[in-house]
């Protein structure tokens, strides 16, 4: 997963995200512009993907749909036709999303039909792998996009610190230390975590605590990259963990 342009800046710096990048497209279409939208599809197709199939649609329609849905965006027709909440790209997507699959679908499925297209290189099997696997959790599907969504976030910070990890010749540390970050201050084994790393007990927790403080920040960081540089960062942090919490 591709590092973000932000890494290292302070969210309250109001750096440009892939979100302001692309509204920006509305006025001055440009190679950044187009690069951050295909990146958008990329890191965040799946949470759209599970609303439609909890919606009700198919695996094959639900592919068909997304797929539909995402060549409509990265042709900029609905940058400035879709304006539900300009702040959070979150809200955007799932609002356009539900635009599109009341209106535009079939028409646009037509329109297309014998005509060359854009596909979106995503796993439909993969999708299917981890959409079974969240189904027994009974959501709406809203419910189910939010949460997903969050998912998404987390997957993506993860595989962000992996990569620093990896960079610094330390992925077999990482491998160790990622299950502390699901782990309670109190639940914390640091004799067998010290024993894993081959280190003192003492740098065992210096490991947890940095990882877990990076953790933070690049979860924070790829939140940011979903908002507009005025949104209430915090609220939204606080949104999304509420997601998680719901059973």
């Amino acid at each position: 997963m591709s590092h973000h342009g932000t890494s290292g800046i302070a969210p309250q710096a109001f750096p440009p995200t892939r979100w302001t990048v692309v509204l920006a497209a509305c006025q001055r279409p440009s190679p950044e512009s187009s690069a951050a939208l295909e990146a958008i599809c990329h890191a965040y197709w799946y949470p759209l993907y599970a609303y439609v199939r909890r919606a009700g649609q198919s695996a094959h329609d639900a592919q068909d749909l997304t797929q539909e849905f995402f060549c409509r965006l990265l042709e900029k027709r609905w940058l400035d036709a879709a304006n539900p909440d300009k702040g959070r790209l979150r809200t955007f997507l799932i609002v356009a999303l539900k635009h599109f699959m009341a209106n535009e679908w079939r028409r646009a499925t037509t329109q297309r039909r014998g005509g060359g297209q854009v596909h979106l290189p995503f796993d439909t099997e993969l999708a299917e792998t981890r959409y079974a696997a969240d189904a027994a959790i009974a959501l709406a599907a809203d419910e189910t996009f939010d949460r997903q969504w969050t998912m998404t976030l987390l997957d993506l910070t993860l595989s962000r610190l992996e990569s620093e990890f990896t960079a610094l010749g330390k992925g077999a540390d990482f491998a160790i230390l990622k299950d502390t970050l699901l782990t309670g201050h109190g639940g914390m084994d640091y004799a067998a975590i010290a024993t894993q790393l081959g280190v003192g007990e003492g740098a065992a927790r210096v490991a947890v605590h940095r990882l877990r403080k990076r953790f933070r920040a690049i979860f924070r960081e790829e939140i940011s990259q979903t908002l507009a540089g005025d949104m209430d960062l915090d609220g939204e942090l606080r949104y999304l963990a509420a997601v998680l919490a719901r059973k």
